[in-house]
C-alpha cells in the first residue's frame, strides 16, 4: 500500500512539475530555466508548509508518503536545476547566469520554505 502512496503522489507531482514548468518556461521564455527555478521555489514552499502541518498535527505517515516523498519528490527538480546551470556554462559561457541560478535557487529556495513554515504557522493558529 504504501508504495501505492506514493506512487500516487509521484505521479500526481511529475505532472505537475510538467504542466506548470512548461506554462513558466512558455510565457518567460528560453533564454532561462525560469520553469525550473519555479518549481523548485514552489517546491521548498510546499515542503516546509506540509512538514510543519504534519509534525503539528501528527498527521498518518501515509501523508508524509504521498505529499513529501511522492508528490514533493517528483515535483522538484534539483537534477534538471544542476543539468541547465552546467549549459548555461558548457554552451553558453554564461557563468553570470549560472551563478544567479545557483545563488537564487539556494537562497531563494531557502526563503521560500521559510515562508511555507510561517504560513503553516499562521494556518495552525486558525485551527486548521
Amino acid at each position: 500500500m504504501k508504495y501505492l502512496v506514493v506512487g500516487l503522489g509521484g505521479f500526481i507531482g511529475a505532472n505537475a512539475r510538467y504542466v506548470i514548468g512548461g506554462w513558466v518556461q512558455e510565457r518567460m521564455g528560453p533564454s532561462y530555466p525560469y520553469g525550473t527555478f519555479v518549481i523548485n521555489v514552489t517546491g521548498c514552499f510546499i515542503l516546509g508548509m506540509f512538514a510543519t502541518l504534519a509534525l503539528r498535527y501528527a498527521w498518518n505517515d501515509y501523508w508524509r508518503l504521498l505529499i513529501a516523498i511522492g508528490f514533493v519528490g517528483a515535483y522538484t527538480t534539483f537534477s534538471t536545476f544542476e543539468y541547465e546551470t552546467l549549459l548555461l556554462i558548457a554552451e553558453g559561457g554564461r557563468y553570470w547566469d549560472a551563478a544567479i541560478n545557483i545563488l537564487g535557487s539556494v537562497v531563494v529556495g531557502l526563503f521560500a520554505a521559510y515562508l511555507g513554515v510561517i504560513a503553516a504557522r499562521i494556518l495552525m493558529r486558525g485551527r486548521i
